[in-house]
């Protein structure tokens, strides 16, 4: 009896036996993700903006906008980027013909510092987000190609 009652303690103490497991199956990688090249190629779109370094201005627009065409037909996420990229860098062109207009009014020259650090920061969150394989959209740009 002793045993007995012993056997029932230990087989109401141990924790029930491990369910099945089934076996692994390959989760399919997400199918709207871009791939590495298109992510690539929309990162250097937002990265070209840099170009207006070596050619003020205008090289800001140009850079983003030779990308695009060149890679838009074969890569629909470049093509998206590429024209997120172009529309805010004409959006910022229109701003820093503003602020040269105005810098003889003195207040031009905060605003064209200002619209700078903003094109800065913006462009280098553009181009980490769209590496990761987001569709970024700039705070403020003109849609101008759609």
């Amino acid at each position: 009896m002793n045993n007995s009652i012993e056997s029932n303690m230990e087989q109401e103490s141990s924790p029930p036996p491990p369910e099945p497991v089934e076996p692994a199956t390959e989760t399919p990688q997400d199918d709207n993700k871009p791939d590495r090249d298109s992510r690539m190629w929309a990162m250097f779109c937002h990265l070209a903006a840099f170009a207006s370094i070596i050619i003020p201005f205008v090289g800001g627009v140009i850079g983003p906008l030779v990308i695009w065409l060149i890679k838009k037909e074969e890569m629909p996420f470049v093509d998206d980027q590429g024209k997120e990229s172009v529309n805010f860098q004409i959006t910022m062109l229109i701003g820093f013909i503003i602020c040269f207009v105005l810098t003889f009014i003195v207040i031009g020259i905060p605003l064209l510092l200002l619209l700078a650090l903003a094109d800065l920061i913006l462009i280098i969150i553009a181009a980490i987000k769209s590496n990761d394989g987001v569709q970024y959209r700039y705070p403020f740009a003109l849609r101008l190609i759609k």
